[in-house]
């Protein structure tokens, strides 16, 4: 594809954990937990990208988390950047596509904040 760079296998396995290792260090600061009993997958290790290995880590962080850290997500950053330009209220970008359910999106730092007051 012409205009388009290829990334190498090796920057591509760095980009993808980098934004694992934040989402986990996020979840084990938030719930002071001990380091190994959270884990981020290998590249190409079937399953969830942030793996909760202990029985408090699953019950404090019941979610399973996929990471994409991706230059195709430009469109979704373009509807949240104008999202934030209605106002000053935190922004909120719903996504639907047919026969999907809607997803939300909010920042990592936000979901961050609604978890640990939920807590």
């Amino acid at each position: 594809m012409e205009g388009r760079r290829l990334m190498k296998n090796s920057s591509r396995k760095a980009k993808s954990r980098y934004l694992q290792n934040i989402v986990k260090d996020k979840i084990i600061k938030l719930f002071k937990l001990p380091p190994g009993s959270i884990r981020t997958s290998n590249t190409g290790e079937n399953g969830e990208d942030i793996k909760l290995l202990s029985l408090t880590a699953k019950k404090v962080f019941p979610y399973s988390t996929e990471c994409k850290n991706s230059e195709l997500h430009r469109g979704l950053y373009k509807h949240f950047k104008q999202a934030k330009r209605h106002n000053h209220r935190e922004p909120m970008l719903c996504v639907k596509k047919n026969r999907e359910p809607a997803l939300a999106i909010v920042t990592l730092d936000h979901f961050f904040d609604l978890i640990e007051r939920d807590d």
